[in-house]
């Protein structure tokens, strides 16, 4: 017996709702990005430790901040819209702006304090060594 006022296009359309709703958020916190997430990010390990790459175009440095707990680094800002006057008015509007966060997880071994940032061309990189107890030693061999 169907149910009044429900139709198969109900359900159908609750499902893309859902659909929408899980793919346009950052999945489970990895890092993994939904289609409107800002800043785009990527994040690789290099011989020193982890390196995390944001596209932040138009943004200065002044409107980011950067917390790095023990295992989590956010960035966090705000990309102002353009004040500059168009004569032949908005046709289209593709770049967002306003407030924006991203937060990554990071694991155990890596060195906080040491982390340093810069922006350069549009693109934020924030490089967090490994702590030392993490890196490789060289045991020295003695002879008997």
């Amino acid at each position: 017996m169907a149910r009044v006022g429900f139709t198969p296009v109900d359900s159908l359309s609750r499902l893309q709702e859902e659909l929408d709703r899980f793919f346009g958020r950052p999945l489970f916190d990895f890092g993994l990005s939904g289609p409107n997430v800002f800043p785009l990010i990527n994040v690789f390990t290099d011989q020193d430790g982890w390196v995390v790459r944001a596209e932040v175009p138009g943004v200065q440095p002044d409107q980011v901040e950067i917390e790095i707990e023990p295992r989590a680094l956010k960035i966090s800002g705000e990309r102002k819209s353009p004040t500059e006057d168009m004569p032949g008015g908005l046709h289209r509007r593709e770049r967002r702006f306003g407030k924006f966060s991203r937060t990554v997880q990071l694991p155990r071994d890596l060195d906080v304090q040491q982390a340093t940032a810069e922006i350069k061309h549009g693109v934020l990189t924030i490089r967090i060594p490994k702590a030392a107890a993490a890196k490789p030693r060289l045991v020295e061999i003695k002879a008997a």
